[in-house]
């Protein structure tokens, strides 16, 4: 016979877990949306076909965004992916906030020199909308010490080949 005080609160731990791990599944795929919304929508514009997004570049994305977790330095990982990092101070930083400053970058890119403007960079915003570029995964993490958010999306193919136009 099962005890029935046992029996309620393993029904109160299992509805506790169950109900954590849906929020934070919520939570990521919110996430994933942002990265994805803002991306998309900037490739839609140029008539791109939208980034899918990608869990094995993802787990890639987290492995290295918990690398950086210690010191937040905006460093590249030097990985096969092409890379978008930001870093913002505090913690409400979102994802599409960071996509949103990559894709900001459109206004220093002249796509007939092929060029940022003087004193612009553009480098994110080409990846983003590079025409080869098919697949995304991305990552967001909180600083320790609360030294702020990095986030981090890594591109498959990668882009930004010298000499190339995104699109």
């Amino acid at each position: 016979m099962i005890n029935p005080p046992f029996y309620y609160a393993f029904i109160l731990v299992l509805f506790f877990l169950t109900s954590t791990t849906t929020a934070a599944a919520a939570t990521q795929q919110n996430e994933v949306q942002q990265f994805l919304g803002v991306q998309n929508a900037a490739r839609s514009a140029l008539r791109l076909p939208p980034l899918a997004w990608d869990a094995k570049i993802a787990r890639y994305a987290a492995g290295y965004a918990g690398q950086r977790r210690g010191d937040c330095a905006l460093q590249h990982s030097n990985g096969p992916y092409g890379e978008n990092i930001f870093w913002g101070s505090g913690n409400r930083w979102t994802a599409a906030q960071a996509a949103a400053a990559w894709v900001s970058e459109r206004r220093g890119y002249n796509y007939w020199s092929n060029s940022c403007a003087y004193g612009q960079d553009c480098g994110h915003y080409t990846q983003i909308v590079w025409r080869g570029t098919t697949r995304v995964g991305c990552a967001r993490v909180l600083c320790y010490g609360g030294r702020g958010v990095f986030m981090i999306c890594n591109y498959d193919p990668p882009g930004n080949y010298i000499g190339e136009r995104p699109y």
